[in-house]
């Protein structure tokens, strides 16, 4: 790691550490005279207004240059991914809407970085950029993967398949807040994502507060994604097909005047004008895609854009880093040099960070306060003599049931099903979630047994609720050991990180 320059007299003091700073970009005492998010505010007001657009892509940008220097810092880590979805996650933010979740665990340098421009890891002695570089991908710093035990950051992030989960529990436990979650085309090639969000949507059809985020480019870990060949109408389709009523897809090749050949393109070789332009379009598009949630529409947002745009090479050579990929090789020096702002520009980046939302999420994100709970009491638990004929889940089932009685928030999840597994007495009590009435099956709108027929949608909204602070069950009678061990890899990180 090499220190490239000392920190200029106008910069910010988080700012000791940057190895390049830039100019400021064309209309910046115009544009950048102020924070778009005034003071006091938690949003801009104005989301198609020159000056919210323009700060919003600085944003944008100073998230892929942190994300890029912490991972060359250390030789390490995972830049591309992020990278492509920089405009999407800034215009969330710059809305207001910072319960952010995500499914792709490469994600971890950029939702670090959002962390540090907020302010949030200063809860972690975590000030400036030489911070962040010493504590990238260390033990008792910022691990490789997303963590939720992280201040400000909601939920782990690994396994492929499981963030929608906890964007879907979020929304349940809280009405009216916003919970993005990013997806990646890369682990999209399975139908398990958008079909967990259809069972939960038939299970749950007024929680609509969640906006799944495709960032759609192109790129898995080490080639092509499985979708990339889709067109545009195929992959709105497919959403679609899924019981969404609005998906909104912003195309960057609808804004390249690069001349760049292939369905995929990098926004930052565009002109400044249309990477305005393009920004104007992200920034507009999202908002209309959180109205619509809070609203009461099943929505997505697509973000259609190159793995690794504007970072140091694209496509999945973007995905990580190796030993050779330091501060000073020539691709990795050239991307930071191009996308390093100006002291001023760094200042107001901060400013806007802080107010999004309400203040710093390590002191807003819901998983930061406590969640108000149901009181218990005593259990009613009953003692068995040696030797009488009890079945033992019939017995739990009993206290299952007694629980779910006292906490109407109570969920209970299985896919193998209660009734077959001596459990039907929670069934019988607590009734199947289902838009189908039927007594004869236990089944009610508002019942509390959650059977999507699938253990990763059992565990994953289980581990969800749990996290976000509320009860749940996890019933898995028949957990094969071939399955099984992904799940309980999930379940298990989530549970280790309730603060």
């Amino acid at each position: 790691m090499t220190a490239h320059t000392a920190l200029p007299a106008s910069a910010p003091a988080f700012c000791a550490g940057m190895f390049h700073f830039g100019e400021s970009w064309p209309n910046f005492p115009e544009y950048g005279r102020s924070a778009a998010i005034a003071t006091g505010r938690k949003a801009i007001p104005n989301p198609a207004a020159i000056e919210a657009v323009y700060q919003t892509l600085l944003m944008a940008d100073a998230l892929r240059y942190c994300t890029l220097q912490i991972c060359a810092a250390k030789s390490s880590g995972h830049p591309g991914g992020f990278a492509s979805s920089t405009e999407a996650y800034a215009a969330l933010v710059m809305l207001g809407h910072t319960n952010i979740v995500t499914e792709v665990g490469h994600h971890a340098p950029g939702f670090y970085s959002a962390m540090f421009l907020d302010c949030s890891l200063e809860e972690m002695g975590i000030r400036d950029m030489n911070d962040m570089m010493a504590r990238f991908r260390e033990q008792h710093g910022l691990l490789g993967h997303l963590s939720g035990a992280i201040p400000g950051l909601l939920a782990p992030a690994g396994p492929l398949g499981q963030g929608q989960h906890f964007a879907m529990a979020g929304a349940l436990l809280h009405p009216g807040t916003l919970f993005p979650v990013t997806i990646g085309d890369g682990g999209f090639g399975e139908p398990y994502v958008l079909s967990a969000m259809k069972h939960f949507h038939f299970a749950y059809p007024r929680v609509t507060n969640y906006l799944p985020v495709l960032v759609w480019n192109g790129f898995s870990q080490e080639h092509h994604s499985m979708v990339s060949l889709m067109t545009n109408d195929e992959m709105i389709a497919y959403w679609r097909a899924h019981d969404f009523d609005e998906v909104i897809l912003v195309d960057a090749k609808n804004f390249d005047d690069a001349g760049q050949e292939g369905a995929y393109v990098d926004s930052t070789r565009f002109s400044f004008d249309q990477r305005l332009a393009f920004m104007e379009a992200v920034l507009t598009g999202m908002a209309k895609a959180a109205d619509g949630a809070l609203g009461g529409r099943h929505t997505a947002f697509i973000l259609k854009q190159m793995k690794g745009a504007g970072v140091h090479v694209l496509g999945a050579k973007s995905h990580n880093l190796y030993p050779k990929d330091t501060p000073d090789s020539p691709e990795i020096k050239a991307a930071l040099e191009c996308r390093a702002l100006s002291p001023e520009s760094w200042a107001l980046v901060r400013e806007n960070f802080s107010r999004a939302g309400g203040g710093p999420a390590a002191k807003t994100a819901v998983t930061e306060q406590v969640l108000e709970i149901a009181k218990l009491g005593e259990f009613p638990l009953e003692n068995f003599a040696l030797g009488e004929p009890v079945v033992p889940a019939t017995a739990m089932g009993a206290l299952v049931a007694w629980v779910g009685r006292q906490d109407p928030r109570f969920v209970v999840t299985n896919a193998d099903g209660n009734e077959a597994s001596a459990m039907k007495n929670i069934n019988d009590a607590l009734k199947i979630r289902h838009p189908t009435e039927d007594p004869l099956y236990n089944q009610q709108p508002g019942g509390q047994v959650y059977e999507p027929l699938n253990e990763d949608a059992c565990a994953g909204l289980a581990a969800g609720l749990a996290l976000f602070g509320s009860r749940s069950l996890w019933l898995s009678y028949e957990s094969f050991a071939i399955n099984g061990w992904p799940i309980m890899q999930t379940v298990a990180q989530a549970m280790a990180e309730l603060r």
